[in-house]
């Protein structure tokens, strides 16, 4: 639990609710109903485990604020609480309510225990992938996503890298239970994308297309897009990516369009595929960008909006 005052304002709740959700409960020594909630706030607070912050403001003590945080909100009287997440007041409410009330409360803010533990592993497994242990960083998601199976994110960074080892069908197992999202999560179509062409590399019956072949058929038309676009799903298979984009940058130059922007998707795709995690920065900073990435994004650009 932190005391707010004007001098901690800015790095306590502001500043501090960019980590973990913080609950200012305004409040003053006279108040009644005030002295009720604080319990109840601060048993919730430790039956959460640290999953927010309590932040605490006497509003005779620190009018400045509380009266701001009442206009915005357009609230005139306490008990009022408010949540803070990134930075922001983002919702409140006021009174001494019941336990169950305001667990209900934290509850549309606060993450789950599951969903802190799996985001505890995903930065383990990004750990382990520093450190060139592929194998710990594999178990580590693999728990992240058992764990918390709605964390897109960290389903994207499994399947990516059991794709990268060359676990093709356990790639596919990972993937089946959001298969239906591919329309609604870019990333998930990306992924699609992948393992789409590393089965015309290596399909089940019959035979992938030869390189040879098909730049041979590009030598004698180079508009023969389809076979452009092989070579791309060929180069994609091999994770020859910068290769595969400016294939597919050909085809873009060409008929930006084609094939209901098959090409422009695809490119976009290894965009999603090659990005790596972006990493911490202090606060306020803004993490940098992947110079391959972001030359390619330009590249892309320069050519769909010429």
């Amino acid at each position: 639990m932190i005391d707010i005052t004007l001098e901690n304002f800015q790095a306590e709740l502001i500043e501090g609710s960019m980590n973990q959700p913080v609950l200012l409960d305004i409040w003053a020594e006279w108040c009644g109903p005030c002295k009720q909630l604080g319990p109840v706030l601060e048993k919730l607070e430790v039956e959460y485990g640290g999953r927010f912050t309590l932040a605490k403001l006497d509003a005779d003590k620190v009018p400045q604020i509380s009266q701001q945080l009442s206009q915005m909100f357009g609230v005139r009287s306490i008990p009022f609480c408010v949540m803070f997440k990134d930075g922001q007041p983002v919702d409140g409410f006021v009174g001494a309510l019941p336990p169950e009330q305001v667990r209900a409360f934290l509850d549309k803010h606060v993450p789950g225990a599951d969903e802190l533990e799996a985001q505890e592993q995903e930065e383990s497994a990004q750990a382990a992938l520093a450190e060139g242990d592929t194998e710990g960083a594999l178990e580590k998601l693999q728990h992240a996503v058992a764990t918390d199976p709605s964390n897109d994110d960290t389903r994207f960074d499994y399947i990516k890298l059991l794709l990268q080892e060359g676990r093709l069908d356990d790639a596919k197992v990972a993937f089946a239970p959001v298969i239906a999202k591919t329309s609604l999560v870019r990333r998930f179509d990306s992924l699609q994308r992948w393992m789409d062409a590393l089965d015309f590399a290596k399909p089940v019956s019959g035979t992938a297309p030869a390189m040879a072949d098909v730049d041979a058929r590009i030598v004698a038309n180079k508009r023969d897009f389809e076979a452009r676009f092989a070579r791309a799903r060929l180069l994609m298979a091999g994770e020859r990516w910068t290769d595969a984009m400016d294939e597919l940058l050909d085809i873009l130059m060409r008929d930006k369009s084609w094939n209901e922007d098959l090409a422009r998707k695809t490119y976009i795709a290894i965009l999603d595929i090659i990005e790596p995690p972006k990493v911490k920065v202090a606060d306020g900073q803004i993490p940098p960008d992947d110079p391959t990435v972001a030359s390619y994004r330009r590249r892309l650009s320069s050519v769909v909006l010429s």
